[in-house]
């Protein structure tokens, strides 16, 4: 493909650099790197962030205008995350609404849905979480448990979810539940859309190694869910939850991209500032970090050339996260063996490398291996559906 920007493109690249220096607020700035959105206080500031871009049309860039967005390419939005990365900005608070549920309610959604619930995506007034993992039924999906049995004009959920970012400051829940117990697994699951604040559900927020609770397990007892808030047919939510996971492992990978190069940048002029950028044994480490990086890009990019085309994303997709996964724990690992035991140190602490930084790092990359899909499933996928291996 080409690699190069149009003129209207790098137009819209400097209005918008220009845009977050004057509007970025100053206790943000920074906050793209090892940043948290797990506090209720944060994330206010951080709902406030993106309903401020939002009213600057920087939110939901790629959306047709009929559903509130500018109609632009998703080179506008790759644009958009690099500049945002470039400012030191935190990604929007609201990005499973923006880059799964949104697309997924454009695609199968009614118009009622579409009405009231996009517009609230956009400007988080509505933050989303995913309710599709359970105990039993993590990278195996349609293994869900939770029931949703129909009663009249409403289904009532009962089961756990666990793995549920943002859970504990979420409105609403996209749930994936099995509504008819006698069909085939990867039938009779219907897709919900759940009000948190419905009577019924508790949420435990799970403490991480990193000492946040970004991750929740939620229980549903008897939960009333209106029939209309389901998406897509009853009983045909599996097809509904792959649109939403092919926008998650897809798009989202610009996303992990960026801040993957945007650490990477951060640990580089880290090395040149404490004097080891002769060693050559860093030098040989942060290469190969590098040149992984490189290799993620390139790849990012022929997915963004098939969906330019008119494509949509589909399972070739699968090949950048696990490779992500692996490039961010080597990343983290090597931040620590070049900083050494004060890698060890978290912000606060006194001879703390980079506000430590990197010590946050190291502990939240131990789970890039398993959010958004295990590499082990995501290798099940590339062997099924790209390479035609038998099924296991």
């Amino acid at each position: 493909m080409d690699f190069r920007f149009t003129s209207a493109q790098e137009a819209f690249r400097a209005e918008l650099r220009q845009w977050l220096q004057a509007n970025l607020p100053g206790d943000l700035r920074g906050r793209a790197f090892a940043s948290s959105r797990c506090a209720p206080d944060e994330v206010e500031k951080l709902r406030a962030w993106q309903k401020g871009m939002c009213q600057a049309g920087y939110v939901g860039l790629d959306w047709p205008p009929e559903f509130g967005g500018r109609g632009a390419s998703i080179v506008e939005q790759i644009i958009l995350y690099q500049e945002m990365a470039r400012a030191g900005s935190p990604q929007f608070v609201n990005r499973g609404g923006l880059s799964m549920l949104g697309p997924t309610l454009m695609k199968h959604g009614t118009p009622a849905q579409q009405r009231r619930f996009l517009p609230r995506i956009l400007t988080a007034d509505d933050l989303w979480c995913q309710g599709f993992s359970e105990p039993n039924a993590g990278s195996d999906l349609a293994n869900v448990q939770t029931r949703a049995a129909r009663q009249g004009d409403r289904f009532v959920v009962k089961g756990q979810k666990v793995w549920t970012s943002m859970a504990h400051v979420a409105d609403w829940c996209f749930l994936l539940a099995r509504s008819d117990p006698a069909a085939a697994r990867h039938k009779g699951l219907s897709f919900l859309l759940v009000d948190m604040r419905s009577p019924g559900i508790t949420v435990r927020p799970l403490r991480q190694m990193t000492g946040e609770a970004e991750f929740n397990e939620v229980f549903f007892d008897d939960v009333a869910v209106p029939v209309d808030n389901v998406v897509g047919p009853e009983h045909g939510g599996w097809a509904v939850a792959l649109t939403t996971l092919m926008y998650e492992r897809d798009l989202l990978t610009f996303i992990r991209h960026i801040s993957l190069r945007n650490a990477l940048e951060r640990l580089v002029g880290l090395v040149r500032a404490r004097g080891q950028s002769r060693d050559p044994i860093v030098r040989q480490e942060v290469a190969a970090r590098w040149l992984g990086e490189q290799a993620l890009q390139l790849n990012a990019h022929r997915s963004l050339t098939k969906i330019l085309r008119g494509g949509e994303p589909g399972p070739e997709g699968s090949t950048s996260k696990p490779f992500w996964s692996q490039l961010d724990q080597e990343l983290a690992g090597t931040a620590s063996r070049i900083l050494g035991p004060h890698a060890q140190l978290r912000n606060g602490t006194a001879r703390a490398p980079d506000e430590g930084h990197w010590a946050y790092y190291e502990l939240l990359a131990q789970a890039s291996g398993i959010r958004a899909g295990t590499s082990e499933v995501l290798r099940n996928i590339l062997a099924e559906r790209v390479l035609g291996l038998p099924k296991d």
